[in-house]
């Protein structure tokens, strides 16, 4: 169930590929921290364990990077995080570089990047904030040689364990249950990431979280090309960096670990209804089989009307959050909680 991308992979240059930058993203809880890592352990890639988060929450919160004062702005924060805790980067250095050639969130990202690069003796970077996804024109404009990696996951697996942690949340005067309010929010997210990312041309590719899960030596190699790097499944199990081992999981596991198609244990037959009424035709187009069709719950004008002010609410926030000054509204100023 791999698609996105023509057979040849037109797009980054050839002599190129091989060093590119991969972005491994998707909806929340799809497996973006699973694939990432699994990158990792590959080898030859700078071992960042945490999300950059630049696009979606530095950038928007600091705004225009070429000058000094914006710069240090997002330094002085940055630097109280565990986004810089973890890199092991020398100020002073980095500074330097930053001041020389930073003018965007894009070329934050890369120096910081390449300077863990330098730092740890490898050759490639990888990103994987899953919010990214929504910033798939972005990227490409400020790092042009960015390869996408969209991993799709059953919607009603990700609603499940996005609603588990709370990561969506109603309005503040809606009662719509937390489980819809996730499930739509995951149809959003990945309608988007589909739409920008096949504009990309050969630079994109969607990859299901279930073939990484239950065929993943055959779905390493394929991403393994489009990247042009050796993702050997062995060498990836001896390695075994953070959820290559020890699953990113929101659910207790009482047995063998097995986080495909849940839902079919975890759901009502009410929950399960609702939930296909407002995202089956994202199922369907994306592989996946409903459970049901409840002619009932497809019509409910309820349903409808929540769907479409939720659209409307996510659309809504992402505008002003990317596109207007207003977006730092949206940001916290502290980030000691990234």
């Amino acid at each position: 169930m791999l698609s996105g991308q023509p057979s040849h992979f037109a797009g980054v240059t050839a002599s190129r590929r091989n060093k590119a930058p991969v972005f491994v993203l998707g909806s929340v809880r799809s497996g973006t921290t699973l694939l990432y890592h699994m990158l990792l352990s590959s080898g030859n890639f700078v071992v960042y364990r945490t999300e950059s988060n630049v696009f979606n929450l530095l950038e928007p919160r600091f705004g225009n990077l070429s000058g000094k004062r914006n710069q240090q702005r997002l330094l002085n924060a940055w630097y109280n995080s565990r986004l810089y805790a973890l890199t092991g980067l020398d100020k002073k250095q980095l500074e330097s570089r930053l001041a020389a050639e930073c003018r965007h969130g894009g070329d934050f990202l890369r120096i910081v990047m390449e300077e863990m690069a330098r730092l740890q003796g490898v050759q490639r970077w990888a990103d994987t904030t899953p919010d990214h996804i929504l910033y798939l024109d972005r990227i490409k404009q400020t790092i042009p040689d960015a390869l996408i990696v969209h991993i799709i996951r059953d919607g009603r697996d990700a609603a499940l364990s996005a609603n588990k942690q709370r990561y969506v949340r109603a309005l503040q005067w809606d009662h719509t249950p937390g489980l819809l309010i996730a499930a739509m929010y995951w149809e959003w997210m990945v309608r988007k990431g589909r739409k920008a990312g096949h504009k990309l041309g050969g630079d994109y590719l969607e990859v299901h979280f279930e073939d990484l899960i239950q065929r993943p030596r055959e779905t390493l190699a394929k991403i393994g090309t489009f990247i042009e790097h050796d993702l050997d499944y062995d060498r990836i199990q001896q390695v075994a960096i953070g959820s290559v081992s020890r699953p990113n999981t929101s659910f207790e596991e009482k047995e063998s670990f097995n986080p495909v198609g849940r839902w079919k244990s975890d759901y009502s037959h009410k929950e399960l209804a609702e939930v296909e009424a407002l995202t089956g035709d994202t199922l369907k187009e994306f592989g996946y089989e409903l459970a049901t069709e409840d002619a009932g719950a497809l019509h409910r004008p309820d349903l409808q009307r929540t769907k479409a002010l939720y659209k409307f609410y996510f659309d809504s926030k992402l505008y002003l959050k990317a596109k207007t000054f207003l977006g730092r509204l949206f940001v916290t100023r502290d980030l000691s909680w990234v």
